[in-house]
């Protein structure tokens, strides 16, 4: 239907070439995140839940606003589209609304909650209970991305270099390094992963379901808003904050940006720059406190 679609606009509505090609941009960029993030295949089949993340997505990577407001446009005419056509019966763009200017800081999670949270006795001693354990540490812990979380494979995940591989956006592997404590960590999981499914294989992936199947974004987000609800009080769980609560714990402890930047796999400073934000409100809030002319 995309091809459709940029027919009618350059035929019907009479848009320019640069326009028309600016709609197609933005509608792969569309269908790449869903098939990355919710393995579909088509645009008809993404609904309120999946262009809500995508919004998010590109708010991450430190999208301007109107860039956001002018992508969701493109959506809206697409959905348009194919309702006029009778392709779809519903518009998933109905309820969404426009960004505002003025970006949100993100939120983070304290460093004494995190510490609590992933206490060994908060999770069952069965599989899923240490899958579960495993996933919240790998996000905290490395800041990857929830695509990445997924594709993750055990030939991936290299011990004696200390280190992991991911698939990032575009396409692109970055090698991210873990710490002593996440290596034992992930011997303690592997333990248990090789103990429910007879033998851990190389294309396995990391993080899976009980009966070794690759685990689903929708999967990964209850987990994650399970283990938080349960510590943390914040009406936004979900695996975005663990990412923006490893950056900003980082930065506190004196990080350097653009390791930061690399860490995360963002293209520009830009969309690193905004949880620098977090340190500074941070640091006055303190100041506040505790400075005597404050």
């Amino acid at each position: 239907m995309l091809f459709s679609f940029i027919s009618y606009l350059e035929h019907e509505k009479r848009v320019s070439r640069h326009t028309s090609l600016a709609y197609k941009k933005d509608l792969d960029q569309f269908m790449e995140f869903i098939n990355t993030a919710f393995g579909m295949a088509n645009p008809e089949e993404a609904g309120h839940a999946e262009i809500r993340a995508w919004m998010v997505d590109l708010n991450e990577d430190g999208l301007e606003v109107a860039t956001v407001n002018r992508k969701i446009a493109t959506l809206r005419s697409f959905y348009k589209f194919l309702l006029r056509s009778e392709v779809n019966s519903k518009d998933p763009t109905f309820k969404i609304r426009s960004l505002k200017k003025g970006r949100t800081l993100p939120a983070f999670i304290q460093e004494k909650e995190m510490l609590t949270l992933l206490e060994e006795n908060n999770f069952a001693q069965d599989f899923e209970g240490q899958r579960d354990r495993m996933v919240m540490q790998t996000l905290y812990l490395t800041g990857i991305r929830l695509s990445e979380l997924i594709g993750l494979k055990w030939s991936s995940v290299d011990l004696r270099q200390l280190q992991i591989k991911v698939l990032g956006k575009g396409k692109k592997f970055r090698i991210i390094p873990i710490s002593g404590s996440l290596k034992s960590a992930i011997l303690q999981y592997r333990k248990v992963f090789e103990d429910s499914f007879s033998i851990q294989n190389e294309n396995d992936f990391f993080i899976v379901k009980s009966n070794r199947e690759q685990v689903y974004p929708m999967m990964i987000y209850r987990i994650v808003k399970k283990y938080l609800n349960l510590f943390v009080r914040n009406t936004k769980s979900s695996p975005h904050l663990m990412r923006h609560t490893f950056a900003t714990h980082l930065l506190n402890k004196g990080a350097d940006l653009n390791a930061v930047k690399d860490l995360l796999g963002h293209a520009s400073l830009a969309a690193t720059q905004v949880y620098t934000h977090n340190s500074i409100e941070k640091l006055k809030a303190v100041y506040e406190q505790a400075h005597p002319k404050a």
